[in-house]
C-alpha cells in the first residue's frame, strides 16, 4: 500500500467541525449559479463534498462531487447541466467511514407525487432506531446518511400532500436539523423545534432565498429578511411564502458554539453579530482571568475577534504573532516522522519579531484534544517568548456533540480527562484559563446561564443535552450517526 501524503491538519483536526451547510433559491433564472456562490460563502461549514439539485419545471437535475465547491462547480459546462429557476445546495464535512458520491447531498427521490430533493444540516439522534424499523418494513437504503431516514419516512407516510408527509416524518425524528427541500413546485425550509442549527431567509429581487448563514446572502446581493423560527416550516411557491408551525412549541436552544467558532464572523445569527459576540467573549476573558503581559496574539483565524476584544479591554497591544499560510493543502512529501513534524509549519509559523523576549497571551476559540495547543505553545516558546499564557474563548469542552458536529469521543477530550492544573502542565503554558459559562452567556447578551432552562444548547460544555439521545442511550450507536459512516463499521 502506498504511503499517504503528508497533511497539514494537526491544527485543523483539533477543532470541532460543523457537519454541513445548506442553501436554496426559488424563482430565479440563474438559480444554480446563485446556489454555487452561496455554497462558496458557506465553504467553512463543510469541505468534503458539495452538491446542487435544480428543477426546470419538468425535470430535476443533479450534480455532486467530492472536494470543495470550486472543484465541482467552477466549470461552465457543469453549470449548463443545471437548468431551472429553483435550486438547493449542500456542503458537508466528513467524519469517519466511507467517502462516496452516494452519500453526497442533496439526496433525491422520485415519489408518486413527484420529485423530492433534500439537504440537511444537523444530526438525528434516533436515526439508527428508525432505520432499523424501516428496514424491517421493507425499505431499501441507498446511502448511509441519517438524512435518508427522512426520505423513507415521507415515502411511507399515509398523508397526501408533500408538506403533510414532511410534517408526519419530522414528528417521528429526534435531534437537530435545518432542512432545504425542493419539490415539483416549491422550495421548503424547516428548523427543528429547538432551533439548534441555523437557517435564515433572504430576498433577492422578489425571489426567496434560504441559507445556513447570512454571509451566503451577502455574496449574492440578497437582503436578509429574518431567521426561520425554531419549529417553523416555510413553503415557498408561485403563491408566495407560507409559514407553518406544525410542531409542539419548545424553548429555543440555539447552538452557542456557532458564536464561538462555527459561523463566519461576518454573519448575523439569531439577531446577533457573530463578530461582535466573539469580541465580547475576549472582553469577558480579560475581565475574568487577566495576567500582566506585553502582547495579545490570536491563534488564527478563529481566535482573532476574541483576541481583539481582549486587547481592547486590557489595553495590551494586539499583534499577529502567528502567520497562517492559507494556500497549503496536501503535499507530495512522503510523511516520515521528521517531515510530518515539520509539516505543521507549512500552515502556521511564528512571527518572531512580535514574540521574542515578550510575555505573550495566546487567545484561541477552544481546546478539544489539546494537540493543537501543545504545538502552538512549542512554536511560541521556540520563537523566544519570555512567558506564554493561554486564554480560551469557550468553557472547557468536556462532552461530545450529537447534534451535527464532528466531536471526538469523551475520553479523547482533554478537558474531560484532566483538570485545569494538569492541562496547564501538558500544554506547557505558564497559565491557562477558559471563559466561564456565565461569562460566555454574558458575551452573547444574557445576564447569566439559566441553570433550569438554558437559553442555548451548550451540551459540549455542560453535558445538558436538550434532545433525547435515543440511539446512544439504547446502545445502538456509540456516537452520532456520521454522514459518511457505514452502518457495518459500527
Amino acid at each position: 500500500m502506498t504511503s499517504p501524503a503528508l497533511t497539514t491538519s494537526p491544527f485543523d483536526d483539533d477543532h470541532l467541525h460543523e457537519e454541513c451547510a445548506i442553501f436554496g433559491v426559488y424563482d430565479r433564472e440563474d438559480a444554480a449559479a446563485l446556489t454555487a456562490l452561496g455554497l462558496h460563502a458557506l465553504q467553512h461549514r463543510g469541505q468534503e463534498a458539495s452538491g446542487i439539485v435544480t428543477n426546470d419545471g419538468s425535470h430535476f437535475h443533479s450534480q455532486r462531487g467530492l472536494g470543495h465547491v470550486a472543484d465541482t462547480f467552477s466549470n461552465e459546462a457543469v453549470m449548463r447541466k443545471l437548468p431551472g429557476r429553483a435550486a438547493i445546495g449542500h456542503n458537508r464535512y466528513s467524519t469517519t467511514g466511507e467517502t462516496a458520491e452516494r452519500n453526497i447531498q442533496p439526496l433525491f427521490a422520485d415519489f408518486a407525487f413527484g420529485g423530492f430533493a433534500i439537504g440537511h444540516n444537523g444530526n438525528l439522534t434516533n436515526a439508527l432506531t428508525l432505520r432499523n424499523e424501516l428496514v424491517q418494513r421493507g425499505c431499501l437504503f441507498q446511502s448511509t446518511t441519517d438524512t435518508e431516514v427522512i426520505i423513507h419516512l415521507i415515502a411511507t407516510s399515509t398523508y397526501s400532500t408533500v408538506t403533510d408527509r414532511m410534517i408526519d416524518a419530522l414528528r417521528q425524528v429526534q435531534g437537530a436539523y435545518s432542512l432545504v427541500v425542493l419539490t415539483d413546485n416549491s422550495l421548503i425550509g424547516v428548523r427543528d423545534p429547538l432551533g439548534i442549527r441555523p437557517l435564515v431567509l433572504g430576498n433577492l429581487g422578489g425571489s426567496h432565498v434560504l441559507a445556513s448563514e447570512t454571509c451566503a446572502l451577502d455574496i449574492i446581493g440578497a437582503d436578509f429578511v429574518r431567521d426561520v423560527e425554531p419549529g417553523e416550516m416555510v413553503v415557498i411557491s408561485g403563491s408566495g411564502l407560507e409559514s407553518l408551525k406544525p410542531f409542539v412549541a419548545s424553548e429555543r436552544r440555539f447552538c452557542i458554539f456557532e458564536y464561538v467558532y462555527f459561523a463566519r464572523p461576518d454573519s448575523r445569527l439569531e439577531g446577533r453579530s457573530v463578530y461582535e459576540m466573539r469580541k465580547n467573549i475576549g472582553i469577558q476573558l480579560a475581565q475574568e482571568s487577566h495576567v500582566p503581559a506585553d502582547v495579545i496574539i490570536p491563534v488564527p483565524d478563529s481566535g482573532v475577534p476574541a483576541a481583539i476584544g481582549y486587547s481592547q479591554k486590557s489595553g495590551i497591544p494586539f499583534e499577529l504573532g502567528i502567520i497562517r499560510n492559507h494556500y497549503v493543502g496536501r503535499t507530495f512529501i512522503e510523511p516520515t516522522d521528521q517531515i510530518r513534524h515539520l509539516g505543521v509549519k507549512l500552515k502556521h509559523n511564528a512571527n518572531r519579531d512580535q514574540i521574542e523576549g515578550k510575555r505573550v497571551i495566546l487567545v484561541d476559540d477552544s481546546i478539544v484534544r489539546g494537540t493543537t495547543s501543545i504545538k502552538i505553545v512549542e512554536m511560541i516558546r521556540a520563537a523566544g517568548a519570555k512567558e506564554v499564557h493561554m486564554r480560551i474563548a469557550s468553557p472547557p469542552t468536556t462532552n461530545p456533540c450529537f447534534y451535527g458536529v464532528d466531536t471526538p469521543e469523551r475520553d479523547k477530550l482533554m478537558a474531560a480527562r484532566h483538570d485545569l492544573a494538569e492541562m496547564t502542565k501538558i500544554i506547557g503554558v505558564d497559565s491557562l484559563a477558559f471563559v466561564s459559562m456565565d461569562g460566555l452567556y454574558r458575551a452573547v447578551g444574557e445576564a447569566k446561564r439559566d441553570a433550569v432552562r438554558p437559553q442555548f444548547c451548550d451540551a459540549c460544555f455542560s453535558g445538558d443535552y436538550p434532545v433525547a439521545l435515543t440511539d446512544r442511550d439504547g446502545g445502538s450507536v456509540p456516537k452520532q450517526l456520521s454522514f459518511l459512516t457505514e452502518i457495518g463499521n459500527r
